[in-house]
């Protein structure tokens, strides 16, 4: 099976039980600043999990682009990838636990006939904030699964939620496949891990943390569901790992014919194909993300460049990034046009960081030298990790260097440094979590300033001025958009004034829900144009600012306070960015 036809047997079945298929959002988060990249499907869906009306309804489903790097050391092994495509159907309100679950068991068993015995799936095994989750296991039995294939298990497995101290939250029953040898072992058997494959999560939102950490039922209960396309690929066609699929295998061979060595080339072939894929979908993107050294870009930069070490451990000849590239493009850009709609900006930053790196690696081979004269025969864990950490020579690369000095590399030193990275990395991650917007008065009001910043852009500047990205905390608003040159300080104060002169206005904020290309035609702005749902949601400040938009919104824009903009800066060639704040 290839993956549109996954993509189109899943999207029909559900859409065949009264869900509207909404197309896959940005790669960077509209609503949720505490992440720098869309984790999961429910990302553009986060104002409507939390009460908004969606346009379309109840019942959603979509099959949404995602990036992870929190198991990016895993990726290589046979399922885990940084970038990936989930599919997800949605509940607002509306089903719940019955029909979620019997949904899901009739599709895979029916639809895509996968094996009832090789099913397993674990439900919440209850605590003092929450009820062992019965229902869902009785609902597996009433379809058939034994008891042997329903395991309970706690909060750290069995939960969604919340992210931060309080919001929706609840559990969830995970579904596994096996696809190891025979017989099958226990889902508990240690042993066995490698050989379960999580296929699909149900998360059921019934709860809400509330900030004394009690638990209470929540007025509007969602069902939040994702099934891994690459996962499920790989389970359907039972190849070995996801990268036989038919998203990755073009990419493969590509690799695999620049190829010139082949000692541990199957991580390095996988690694490459992953982090080059999840690169040109970044670059893809309309926000117009570049590689550097500061959010979304550092990601991306990051991912370029390990992909460059493994390709230079496979003595491919550079540059070769952009050739990669293509491959994706050629293969994917039917189902994204924006591959081919954004291919030479892909191509020429793909290059560009290329060389960059390149010059960097060579200045890493001079330390090499250096390191020569200083050690008679191994080179020190700490210096290991400044050549990985500095010039991006990954720890094989470097022992490789070493062997033609005639050097060893003290390896365990290398990783109790990397372990140390590690854990510091985790921790300024954690600010970037997957989680829903904070709705709080603050962030509303700087979010509806966000339309009249745009609007003042567009009439200060000129109609050229599009949005790029925002993200809102509970202190200040960063919004970034198209334009050649830097602010003067009379546009500035042009800008700040008509915004504050707005406010002074008491403008109503209205919202209407309307077809798409109504909404365009009567002039609302949008971003992303064909990646917008049938049926949008305009919000209208008087008659200064018309937008397509999930919200959050004050009533009045009297509301809002005084605002002032407080930093105007580059963020990338052709685009800048501003720093605002409502006093």
């Amino acid at each position: 099976m290839t993956a549109q036809e996954l993509k189109n047997l899943y999207l029909n079945f559900f859409k065949n039980k009264g869900h509207q298929i909404i197309p896959s959002a940005s790669l960077i988060p509209e609503n949720d600043p505490t992440v720098l990249f869309t984790t999961a499907g429910m990302h553009p869906l986060i104002p409507y999990l939390l009460g908004e009306t969606h346009p379309l309804g109840r019942r959603l489903a979509s099959c949404q682009k995602c990036l992870r790097t929190d198991d990016i050391e895993e990726v290589g092994d046979t399922f885990h990838l940084t970038f990936f495509e989930m599919l997800g159907n949605w509940s607002l309100g509306d089903y719940w636990k019955e029909e979620s679950i019997s949904w899901s068991y009739q599709f895979l068993t029916e639809d895509l006939k996968l094996e009832k015995e090789k099913l397993a799936v674990t439900c919440f095994s209850g605590d003092e904030d929450a009820v062992r989750d019965e229902e869902s296991a009785q609902i597996w039995k009433k379809l058939g699964l034994k008891d042997s294939q329903i395991y309970f298990l706690p909060k750290k497995d069995n939960w969604w939620g919340p992210v931060g101290e309080t919001g929706p939250c609840g559990p969830d029953t995970e579904i596994f496949y096996w696809v190891g040898p025979e017989p099958i072992k226990s889902f508990i058997d240690v042993s066995s891990k490698k050989y379960w494959v999580e296929i699909w999560n149900n998360v059921f939102m019934e709860y809400e943390r509330k900030a004394d950490g009690r638990y209470l039922p929540l007025r509007q209960k969602n069902v939040d569901t994702g099934m891994g396309l690459e996962r499920t690929l790989m389970v359907l066609n039972h190849y070995p790992s996801v990268y036989e699929t038919d998203v990755f295998s073009p990419i493969i061979k590509r690799i695999d014919s620049l190829a010139k060595s082949s000692e541990g080339i199957e991580t390095a072939k996988r690694i490459m194909a992953d982090h080059l894929r999840a690169s040109t979908f970044i670059l893809a993107d309309e926000k117009g993300i570049m590689p550097s050294n500061v959010s979304q870009g550092y990601i991306l930069r990051r991912l370029i460049r390990r992909a460059i070490r493994y390709g230079l451990m496979l003595k491919i000849e550079p540059p070769f990034c952009a050739q990669i590239a293509q491959t994706v493009i050629d293969t994917l850009g039917s189902q994204y046009p924006e591959l081919i709609k954004n291919q030479d900006f892909i191509l020429e930053n793909l290059k560009s960081e290329e060389e960059k790196f390149n010059r960097t690696l060579s200045l890493g081979l001079k330390e090499f030298q250096k390191m020569k004269d200083k050690f008679q025969s191994q080179i020190s864990g700490e210096l290991a990790f400044l050549l990985y950490q500095s010039y991006g020579f990954p720890l094989e690369m470097i022992e490789e260097e070493a062997r033609r000095l005639n050097l060893t590399v003290d390896r365990e030193g290398f990783k109790s440094q990397f372990r140390k990275h590690q854990e510091l990395s985790r921790e300024h991650s954690a600010s970037f979590k997957s989680g829903l917007i904070n709705q709080t008065e603050p962030v509303t009001k700087l979010h509806t300033a966000t339309h009249l910043l745009l609007a003042a852009l567009r009439a200060v500047l000129g109609p050229h001025i599009i949005q790029k990205g925002s993200q809102i905390t509970s202190e200040r608003l960063r919004f970034d958009f198209s334009h050649p040159n830097k602010l003067t300080p009379e546009q500035i104060k042009a800008v700040e004034d008509l915004v504050n002169k707005k406010i002074e206005e008491a403008l109503p904020v209205t919202v209407e829900i309307m077809d798409r290309e109504k909404a365009f035609a009567e002039g609302a702005i949008g971003t992303f144009k064909e990646r917008y749902p049938e049926k949008v949601k305009v919000y209208r400040i008087g008659d200064f600012s018309k937008e397509i938009c999930a919200g959050p919104h004050v009533k009045n824009t009297n509301e809002l306070g005084h605002f002032k903009i407080i930093k105007e800066e580059a963020v990338s060639s052709g685009v800048r960015r501003i720093k605002a704040i409502l006093e």
